[in-house]
């Protein structure tokens, strides 16, 4: 299994400042892929914090760490000194990441002077890798312990969105290889998940957890008529294999729906 790991660092993301829309758009990215996000963790920006949190995600031993936020200029942008410690690498002034540091400014034709604040984001942990940030100022920085690779991208969504985008998830498409997905909601009324969950429960327990994922969304009562959204997400590696598993649990599934007199509202 492809599994990977998601650490997101911020203080605003704690306080419900900032909503965290990064953890859920690569997590949806893996997912249509074939990778298994295991887990999403949030931290505050604390290097005692960054250090307990990532070794322990190292000693799960995911194929990937993605790291979201902190590499910025300021006081609180700690991300980077906590890998190193975690690492035990110390960080140096990396001469490329300082390139791109000032080609991302001359870019947006700005005449500045790489003052200590813009130069922190060139420095780096020994033995890692700059990645181009194609809209903002902080590159991203790739590492590697053992067999797991640490992807440290900014907190800013565009920035993390472009820098994924470009250099990250071609490397895991790559590396995970073909992969089909199929997916079919079903919005029933008259059907709570109550109902219909012990059925529903044979149904994924014959089928194994990596090609099927089934589950009820609630949707609310109408006039104390409950209605659901039953989802059926059939994947793998062979597309026609996929179909099928996704028109045999959908029969399996409409029986039920038929046996408990549930109405089919939309399909979608």
């Amino acid at each position: 299994m492809y599994t990977v790991e998601i650490l997101c660092i911020g203080n605003e993301l704690l306080s419900g400042i900032t909503l965290n829309t990064n953890a859920h758009w690569i997590s949806k990215k893996i997912t249509n892929i074939g990778g298994f996000v295991r887990r999403v963790t949030v931290i505050r920006d604390d290097l005692d914090e960054i250090n307990l949190t990532l070794t322990h995600s190292l000693s799960r031993k995911p194929k990937w760490i993605i790291i979201c936020g902190g590499l910025g200029p300021t006081y609180d942008d700690k991300t980077l000194l906590g890998v190193g410690k975690t690492l035990k690498k110390g960080l140096k002034l990396n001469n490329i990441a300082l390139d791109m540091v000032k080609k991302s400014y001359s870019q947006r034709h700005q005449t500045v002077k790489i003052n200590k604040a813009r130069l922190k984001m060139a420095i780096i942990p020994i033995d890692s890798t700059p990645v181009q940030n194609p809209v903002g100022n902080a590159p991203g920085v790739l590492l590697s312990f053992n067999k797991t690779r640490i992807i440290c991208l900014p907190g800013v969504p565009s920035e993390m969105k472009a820098i994924f985008t470009r250099n990250i998830l071609p490397l895991f498409k790559r590396e995970i290889g073909n992969f089909a997905i199929r997916e079919i909601n079903y919005y029933v009324q008259g059907l709570s998940e109550a109902m219909i969950s012990s059925r529903l429960t044979k149904i994924v327990s014959s089928t194994p957890s990596d090609r099927l994922y089934l589950k009820t969304h609630p949707q609310g009562y109408v006039d104390n008529i409950p209605t659901i959204r039953i989802q059926v997400v059939s994947k793998g590696y062979d597309t026609e294999e996929v179909k099928h598993l996704l028109n045999k649990v959908s029969k399996r599934l409409l029986a039920i729906i038929r046996k408990n007199s549930g109405q089919i509202l939309k399909i979608l």
